[in-house]
Formats: structure tokens, sequence, C-alpha cells
């Protein structure tokens, strides 16, 4: 956003440091207001929906599953395995994609209402800490006031709720890294007999703990890569949490507030310098100064500079979702060019997922000639042995897995026996030999089509090569 003073001093730190570059903590006012409320109903209902996944089932699949030491994901249900990689990539593409259109049109929308990390600090955490500390005030006095008993209760009290929390959370990242049937196997057979997953939920219970009880705010504006992202996504036609500062400054600029006074005539601005929009931001920015790096579009700004319009009898919106051009130029919102790249690049990886995943198998057989070894005269019959591998993605059992030869005739024997088992999501691999009369051959290599079947029901084709003795005209 454009500057209303030459003074950008305020570039040259951030809101979390103190003249000295040490760590400044944040004391925010306890927001109140309309988009707070809103906040708060998305907000749990979003933590209500990261809880329950991990531990919804669909078709008998973890509803959200990451597993990455497995390399098993589900999304929605769908069970992704390494050879489904293509698909995984896809949605991780279109996820950035919409991240991206989501910035250009919505600003930072995401880290206010949707971004996790922000759902846990401000609607989780410091709810608690304001109900255990108090307000922006009480809890200044609290970190300036000698270790007595009230800080000591207070402080031990927190930090246990804290841990209590962080441990809860701590359990459900693990719901979604290794499953929920493994995290309630653990919780009963106890913590000695999964050792390497309780190690795994204490040092994320601690990541938690750390993040939310001192690291805090830090993750925005050091950790997270977006923040620096939105920078190169956002420009004048970009919706921003933004100080309407031509009506703010007018010609004579902010000045505080005198009662009966008619500020129209006076020419000065309709912010009357109460800094309360400073007091009640998470990052401890002054939105006045424009779009900055720490601003999470968290609307705390907002509501409360309504309350102090409200209050002095000036109308609202002097803070408000708006683009650059829409205060500057008075202009609407228009969707760019730019917004209809994006939105275009976003329908056809859509589209590429849909068709992915309609001609997605859901067993998957890969047969290979066995490396170094030439085939073998059988009569007038020719012979190649092979290795194959079917993943079976479901969550049914196949039983009477066999395979047939499809294209060329032939005679295929499979080494472990005539049907193999195959558990659901579970995999067989094994040894084939396959026979075909050489007058049937195109000559030294020819394809061979080959048809898995459970029983009767073909499952899966798979096509290989067989190689025969060469032959010349």
């Amino acid at each position: 956003m454009s500057e209303p003073y030459d003074d950008e001093s305020f570039r040259d730190t951030i809101g979390t440091l103190d003249k000295d570059g040490n760590r400044k903590f944040i004391f925010p006012k306890k927001p109140h207001g309309r988009f707070y409320s809103y906040r708060k109903y998305v907000s749990y209902l979003l933590l209500a929906i990261l809880i329950a996944n991990p531990f919804i089932k669909v078709n008998g699949n973890q509803f959200m599953m990451f597993n990455v030491l497995e390399r098993r994901f589900n999304i929605f249900g769908f069970p992704f395995w390494p050879q489904d990689f293509y698909l995984f990539v896809i949605i991780m593409l279109i996820g950035v994609a919409f991240l991206l259109l989501f910035t250009v049109v919505f600003g930072r929308i995401f880290c206010g209402w949707i971004c996790p990390q922000t759902i846990f600090l401000e609607l989780v955490f410091r709810r608690i800490e304001y109900w255990i500390d108090g307000d922006r005030g009480a809890q200044i006095r609290l970190n300036k006031q000698k270790w007595d008993a009230e800080k000591i209760r207070k402080r031990v009290t927190k930090w246990v709720i804290f841990f209590m929390i962080s441990f809860l959370i701590a359990n459900v990242f693990l719901a979604y890294l290794i499953s929920s049937d493994k995290l309630f196997q653990m919780v009963e057979d106890g913590p000695a007999l999964h050792l390497s997953n309780f190690i795994s939920l204490l040092i994320f219970t601690g990541v938690f703990y750390f993040v939310f009880v001192w690291f805090r705010e830090q993750v925005c504006i050091i950790a997270c890569p977006y923040g620096r992202l939105q920078g190169v996504l956002l420009d004048n036609k970009s919706i921003n949490v933004a100080y309407d500062f031509v009506r703010g400054e007018k010609e004579e600029g902010r000045a505080k507030f005198k009662k009966n006074e008619d500020r129209a005539t006076t020419g000065k601005g309709d912010c009357i310098d109460c800094n309360q929009c400073v007091n009640v931001c998470p990052m401890g920015i002054d939105i006045r100064n424009g779009t900055q790096l720490e601003c999470t579009n968290c609307t705390a700004c907002i509501d409360e500079c309504d309350t102090i319009m409200e209050s002095v009898n000036l109308p609202k919106g002097l803070i408000r979702y708006a683009t650059e051009d829409e205060i500057v130029k008075k202009e609407p919102f228009k969707f760019t060019a730019r917004m209809k790249g994006y939105t275009a690049v976003l329908v056809i990886l859509i589209g590429m997922l849909i068709g992915m995943l309609f001609l997605r198998n859901d067993v998957e057989a890969t047969i290979l000639r066995l490396p170094g070894q030439l085939f073998e005269h059988k009569g007038d019959k020719i012979s190649n042995v092979y290795t194959y591998k079917v993943i079976n993605k479901t969550i049914k059992d196949f039983n009477e897995v066999n395979f047939k030869i499809m294209n060329p005739k032939g005679t295929i024997r499979n080494v472990g026996g005539s049907n193999v088992m195959i558990s659901r999501e579970g995999t067989s691999q094994g040894t084939l030999f396959i026979e075909i009369d050489q007058a049937l051959l195109d000559g030294d290599k020819t394809k061979v089509t080959i048809g898995v079947y459970n029983g009767n029901e073909l499952l899966e084709t798979a096509t290989t090569n067989f190689l025969g003795p060469r032959t010349f005209n």
C-alpha cells in the first residue's frame, strides 16, 4: 500500500524486537467485535475438522493420513501408494495454485482465518491466557511482577494446561502420520511396546509446547515463507486489511480526539491516534504504516477501530478489507487478467486430477523378465521366467489371484501355486514361467499381455516382453 508519510523507519525493525534487537514479547489486547466472532465460528469448525479427520473412516480407509515413512497417503478416503505419487504431486500443485489465487485476490486471509498456527495460538492458547492472566494491562503487570505466590500459581496453571493441549495436538498429529488405528493400538498396549512412536509423540508435544508458549508469532515472521511470498503476489488490486489513509490523514494528518470538534472543517483526519489498533495487534505492528510482512490479516484492528469510531461518532471502516485502488482511486474490485490466469491453471489442474482418478486402478501389477535369464527351448515351445509384484490398494482381501495369458496364446505357471492370496492394502510377489509356441512369436521380442484375475474377475492387465530365438529372412 502507498504510505502517507515519508518516514519509513518502521521498516528497519519488526514489532517483536526492541531497540537493542532483543525479543520483545507481545501482550495484545483481547479482541472483540463482529469479525472476531466470525473467526471464532470458522476456527472452531476447522478445529473440529482437523481433530476428526484422522479418526473418520470412508470405506475402511482413514479420511486423512500422511504416512511418510511407509509412503502411504489417504486423502478424502482415497488411498494413495508410492505408485500413485503423480496424483499426490497434482494435489499439491492444486493446493499451491489455489493458495496463489487466493492470495492474489484476498491477500493473506488464509493466515488470519485458516492457518492452524493462527487458530491454535489466537483462538485456543491466547483465550486461555486471557482467562488466567487477564487482558493486556494485567498481563504486562504480571510479567513485571516478582515471582510471588500469585505469579507462580498463574504461570504453573497456564503451563500445565498448555502442555496438556500440546499433548492432545501431538496425538492428533501422530494419528495423521501413523494412522489412528496404530495410535489406539499404542494406547491399548502401552508406550513400552511402541517406544519409537511414543518418543515421536513426546517430540511433537515438545515442539508444539515450544511454539505456542514461547516462539508464537515468530513462526509467522521467521519460519513461515508465506509472509515473504505474499509480498510478490499482492498488488493494488488485491483485497487486504488496509488503513484508509486518505480518510484517516486528510490535509492535517491524524490528531487526538476533542469533544465537540468538527474535524471536517479543521482538515484533521478521522484517525484519532488512539493507538488501539497497535495494542490489539497480535504481531505488534501498526497497520497505519501499510501492508507489512508481519500482518496476518487477522482483522483484530478492524474490530477495534470500528469500536473506537463508533464511540466518537465517526463512520466505521477506517480500517477495513479493501484494495489500494479502492482507497486511492475509489475504484471497485475487478477480477484482473492475472487472477483469470491463475484460475485457468487451477481449473486445468483439477480437471487433470479428476481424469487421473477415474483412470486409476485399485490393483496394480508389474511383471518383468528375470534379469540375466535367456529363453529356454521346450520342444516347439519357448519358455521365459518372470518376476511379478501385485499391489492391492483396496480394503478387500483377494483369495484367488491367478494369471492368464491374454495375447498371444500360451501357458503360464506360478511357482507359488495357481492361486495367490493378497490381503487388503497388501502386496504379493513371486515368479512366473510363461511358455508360448514358437510359431506364435513375432521374432526375438514379442509383446505379451497378461491378465491378473481374482477367480474369474479381471483385476488388472500387464504387458511385458517375451524373448525368443531370432529369425532370419
